[in-house]
């Protein structure tokens, strides 16, 4: 794996919606190759934290930085474009195209040749039905291709937002094997969103627990493992 380069950061960030704050004093990175897990009830500013990272909520205070550069006042396509990717809770798909079509649509000049046996040797899945139509696939194939259509763009951090939300317990295992795969092989960094609390300290090197748009932790998933009272009181459950 290469040496992690490129950094997401966020110093002391409040950001939300219409002038209401959802998130407040928000300070963490995460470098290519890493996994960071955000988790918190719901309404605790998950969601709004990948979408401030995108630019889809309102900055109010503090500063986002990305490889290097501060990207706080840069536009969501312009973000996309330095190697932040999204995959959004509704599953990111044109239902009318095939999967091929739907990851030829992702490319940014590099020639399918290059960009699809990849992605296809982390899904095989999807090399299996990829002359078929979106709206034949189950919802599990569907989010595959979600993640893979941003992995076409080869971001540098990917945010995924509740990518296990639906589907069965194998087909979660499938798809997360997937994605740990994609971070160990080519070096892609994630935060992602999840209620399966057991799934994210398995999956991440470090998470965040956030409570009322506060942090009520952050630091290694290993040793959050062991916080069977906070991950009570701040998620609502117990670990399985």
């Amino acid at each position: 794996m290469p040496q992690p380069t490129t950094e997401l950061r966020f110093d002391d960030v409040t950001a939300g919606y219409g002038g209401l704050p959802v998130l407040e004093h928000l300070s963490f990175s995460v470098r290519e190759g890493e996994r960071l897990g955000l988790i918190g009830r719901n309404g605790a500013g998950k969601t709004t934290t990948l979408a401030t990272a995108m630019g889809l909520a309102d900055l109010m205070k503090g500063h986002i930085h990305f490889g290097g550069a501060d990207i706080s006042n840069a536009s969501t396509y312009a973000r996309s474009r330095a190697g932040l990717g999204y995959v959004p809770q509704s599953r990111d798909i044109f239902p009318s195209l095939t999967v091929e079509e739907n990851l030829l649509s992702g490319l940014q000049g590099r020639s399918a040749s290059v960009a699809l046996p990849p992605i296809y040797a982390l899904f095989p899945r999807l090399k299996e039905r990829r002359r078929n139509g979106g709206t034949q696939l189950s919802g599990g194939e569907q989010q595959m291709l979600s993640v893979a259509r941003a992995l076409v763009g080869q971001p540098r951090i990917l945010l995924l937002d509740e990518p296990l939300e639906g589907l069965a317990p194998m087909v979660r295992e499938e798809l997360m094997d997937a994605i740990v795969r994609m971070s160990d092989q080519l070096g892609v960094g994630c935060i992602i969103v999840e209620q399966h609390v057991d799934v994210v300290l398995e999956f991440s090197n470090n998470v965040i627990v956030l409570e009322r748009g506060l942090t009520a932790y952050a630091g290694s998933a290993a040793v959050l493992s062991g916080e069977e009272a906070l991950l009570n009181r701040t998620i609502g459950i117990q670990k399985c």
